[in-house]
């Protein structure tokens, strides 16, 4: 009787048609759909229940979706959450990928993009989750006093434990296994973020800064993680002063 485990879907927004389309496509696509019209009962909901995804509006009555963002994160919860934004919230949909969120898409937006979407996510999820035979990455990997290691999705400065965000130690990860090399930005966002963001590039600074924050001692003036003016960003052993 258990042919496959449908994956779970939490849709959150008060447009009944946005619901209604959302639901319709996501069944037909095979996910277990629930929906909530309000930032109460969606927390709520997504506090008592376990879910493959979270698809959340931005401006909902009662809490708003950065706010239900920030709450499930402070409660371990690591479920991917794709937020849904009007058209030009530029400055929302940065704060939403601050607190934790994995993602946005501006609306108006079709089914398929949504699905797409969620693959993507999916797939990175799995990726992390799933011990890749062609990785050989399982080895920790030290870089100056920063210690990270793949397997038990730890990483530790002078061997106290960093409370990194799943993005964040993607990032960092991909940073330390390519030390002293310069990334540039789309690289950076098509290999932490899997596709092409076209531009928007903001994302990645948004995340090494929060990155800097937690691993350099003076984030402004970083030792770790460097701006390379006009190219990207690299990872090098501190120079000892």
């Amino acid at each position: 009787e258990r042919k496959t485990i449908m994956k779970k879907v939490l849709v959150v927004d008060d447009e009944t048609s946005i619901l209604t389309l959302l639901t319709f496509n996501l069944e037909k696509a095979g996910y277990e759909v629930t929906t909530a019209e309000d930032g109460k009962t969606a927390l709520e909901i997504a506090l008592t229940n376990e879910f493959d995804f979270i698809l959340l509006d931005l401006m909902l009555p009662y809490i708003d979706g950065i706010d239900i963002t920030k709450k499930l994160r402070q409660e371990k919860i690591e479920t991917p959450i794709l937020i849904l934004t009007a058209k030009d919230d530029q400055i929302d949909k940065i704060i939403g990928l601050e607190v934790g969120a994995d993602d946005y898409l501006t609306k108006p937006f079709s089914p398929r993009e949504v699905l797409a979407r969620m693959k993507a996510i999916g797939r990175r999820v799995q990726k992390n989750t799933v011990q890749n035979d062609e990785q050989p990455s399982s080895k920790n990997i030290t870089v100056g006093q920063l210690m990270i290691q793949p397997e038990q999705y730890e990483a530790q400065l002078n061997g106290v434990n960093l409370d990194l965000t799943p993005k964040e130690f993607e990032l960092l990860l991909y940073f330390m296994k390519r030390k002293n090399r310069v990334l540039d930005r789309e690289t950076l966002l098509d290999a932490i973020w899997q596709y092409d963001y076209s531009g928007q590039t903001r994302i990645v600074d948004v995340h090494v800064s929060h990155l800097r924050d937690k691993i350099e001692k003076d984030p402004k003036n970083p030792q770790y993680l460097l701006t390379i003016r006009g190219f990207g960003y690299k990872f090098q052993e501190p120079v000892l002063k």
